[in-house]
């Protein structure tokens, strides 16, 4: 493996890390958009909030990462990607900016009105980040981000039909890591009937979102031969273990084994993920620029490893930390008194 190679795969790892984390946040949002009323809603809108309300903000950490170990290593791929996808990454930014403010708002208003207002910015904003993401990865992978900037069209660049699939499928994969999730939550807090609706979300969206995959891979062949050939060539080992994952997850979920269902699902996910990254190897961006051509000199490559190294050591284990501290069951002073409550973010379920 050489060195551009190892610093394109710390920064995959943290890809994955934030198509996890993130996803279950935005996930979690999504679910808030479909609870119902606002009194119908209530019960599972504080469920969600109580879930990625310790460190939502942290999820963002993930891709602030990957977009500086691209930018550092990669110029010339951050450089092609950014120019040529300007618009769906910044309609995402634009919906992380108003997911967090209306997140962090809302509680605090009392008017009846703008807690509505706020709170359809939040879900609605969970829907549309998501699908923007997922369609700035389909632009890449379709081979459609040419080096260079501005290269190339700036809107059949990420509104074709592999885009689309792959907002679509952003949106499912999000929505279904938050059930799983959310289904150890409910259960954690003693809410029977909440955990039976995630369930029954989380087993529909599984469905829902295997369904989508195999009608994209029709979609592939006709739109991205060469990431439908490496998916079904040398990645096809990953996209397999993906689905068995899958298939092991909807069985854990259906016997009521919610914290190794939630282990398959972050599995199945992260082979998702992994597969794209086999099925276009070498490139950057198919099929002109490679690892290779893009990465930047051997002096910024070293000193970012370290600087990398250096970091995780910090980074790391605070995040582990935190996520164990929201993870246990506290005890909170309620009405009548002591009400046990689960405390989780739906991220690190």
């Amino acid at each position: 493996m050489t060195l551009a190679e190892v610093v394109l795969s710390a920064m995959f790892v943290g890809l994955i890390a934030y198509g996890l984390f993130g996803g279950a946040d935005f996930g979690a949002g999504i679910w808030d958009l479909l609870a119902g009323g606002t009194r119908g809603g209530a019960r599972q809108r504080d469920l969600i909030e109580r879930s990625i309300a310790p460190v939502w903000e942290a999820n963002h950490v993930w891709l602030i990462f990957v977009l500086v170990v691209l930018w550092t290593a990669f110029p010339t791929a951050f450089a092609a990607v950014v120019t040529t996808l300007y618009i769906p990454l910044t309609l995402a930014a634009f919906g992380m900016i108003a997911r967090g403010a209306a997140f962090a708002f809302r509680k605090s208003i009392s008017t009846a009105g703008m807690r509505r207002f706020l709170g359809a910015s939040f879900a609605l904003s969970s829907l549309g980040t998501p699908y923007f993401l997922g369609a700035v990865v389909g632009g890449v992978a379709s081979g459609r981000v040419p080096p260079g900037i501005a290269a190339g069209d700036v809107l059949t660049s990420w509104l074709n039909p592999t885009s689309v699939l792959g907002g679509v499928l952003a949106v499912l994969v999000c929505a279904y890591l938050a059930a799983v999730f959310l289904c150890a939550d409910a259960r954690r807090e003693g809410a029977e009937d909440l955990l039976r609706q995630f369930r029954a979300r989380a087993l529909g969206t599984a469905a829902l979102t295997g369904a989508v995959g195999i009608v994209g891979l029709f979609v592939l062949r006709a739109d991205a031969p060469l990431l439908f050939d490496g998916l079904t060539g040398r990645a096809l080992p990953v996209v397999l273990l993906s689905v068995v994952a899958g298939l092991a997850a909807l069985v854990l979920l259906w016997t009521g084994r919610y914290v190794a269902a939630r282990a398959a699902s972050a599995l199945a996910v992260t082979a998702i993920l992994l597969g794209w990254a086999v099925a276009q190897y070498p490139y950057v961006l198919v099929p002109e620029l490679t690892i290779e051509e893009a990465a930047g000199g051997r002096t910024t490559l070293v000193a970012l490893l370290v600087a990398l190294g250096v970091g995780a050591l910090v980074l790391l284990p605070s995040l582990v930390y935190l996520y164990w501290l929201f993870q246990r069951s506290v005890e909170r002073p309620a009405a009548g008194g002591a009400a046990r409550m689960g405390v989780t973010d739906a991220a690190a379920s």
